[in-house]
């Protein structure tokens, strides 16, 4: 007899107030075959604030132990159980333990579903002020101050709205990172202890928020930057333009399409890319 492959459940856990938690959450929590947790007692904690007791295996599931839990639990779901993916706060795989079961599991054809919940990122993003209409979230950055600054340098001219979390003791050192990469003036809001007695929202440049933040922060963090200002269009010399148009042409392309391409690069009529590119052939006659 053929058994049918099981379900993968990733629940969202409140970031902060645990009266945030969806009804669904204590559901699955009560019915699952199968609680994978990052920390057993931080769950613990968490089911006897909502009233329930897990009928089902609880096991750890964190980043030192996830590559090799990660088979058991497929496992259990080729098996046809239901298992329960939780993290310590927020929704898993995002920033936390969970990317590698997910990916094992739809490699598998097992159906993976999820509870949502309470998001520190979407959170801090209405909270900011910000343009909320295009972001990126770019998780932790580096330790390492040399491949923190390279990180931020990556997205210097990214104009989305950035979203980071960090870790309270780091904070300074990042924002001063943000200020030097970004302009000390780049508006950004510092979200701090979100949904919880202390939330506090700090607003404003980046070099004001290093400042205040050297004066020591505590909780969990989120920080939310504003993106790149829109710079308009390149503004590039005759012998720029013959230059750009050259290389696509040594790249293989026809003149007419590469000056087509790089006057829209500079946002140029097409007619002044031709000018220079023919000014630049007479007088090299």
């Amino acid at each position: 007899m053929t058994v049918a492959p099981g379900t993968l459940v990733l629940a969202g856990t409140p970031i902060g107030d645990v009266s945030d938690a969806p009804p669904r959450l204590a559901e699955e929590l009560a019915g699952a075959d199968v609680v994978a947790a990052e920390d057993t007692r931080r769950l613990r904690r968490l089911t006897q604030a909502l009233g329930v007791t897990p009928k089902g295996r609880v096991v750890s599931y964190f980043e030192g132990n996830e590559a090799a839990r990660t088979p058991e639990l497929v496992e259990e779901l080729v098996g046809g159980a239901r298992v329960l993916l939780v993290t310590d706060a927020g929704m898993p795989s995002v920033s936390d333990p969970g990317y590698r079961l997910v990916a094992a599991a739809v490699e598998k054809d097992i159906r993976v579903t999820a509870v949502p919940g309470p998001s520190a990122v979407l959170t801090a993003l209405a909270l900011s002020g910000l343009p909320v209409d295009r972001f990126c979230f770019e998780g932790f950055l580096p330790r390492k101050a040399g491949e923190r600054l390279s990180r931020l340098r990556e997205v210097a001219d990214e104009r989305r709205t950035l979203v980071y979390f960090e870790a309270p003791h780091r904070l300074d050192d990042t924002l001063a990172a943000m200020a030097e990469v970004f302009g000390a003036d780049r508006r950004a809001a510092v979200c701090r202890e979100l949904t919880k007695t202390y939330e506090e929202v700090k607003r404003g440049g980046l070099g004001e928020l290093a400042a205040w933040a050297a004066q020591g922060v505590r909780g969990e963090i989120t920080v939310v930057v504003e993106g790149a200002p829109d710079k308009g269009p390149e503004e590039l010399d005759a012998a720029e333009l013959v230059r750009r148009v050259r290389v696509r042409e040594e790249a293989g392309e026809r003149r007419k399409e590469a000056i087509a391409a790089v006057a829209a690069e500079a946002g140029l009529p097409k007619r002044e890319v031709f000018d220079a590119v023919v000014a630049a052939k007479n007088a090299a006659l």
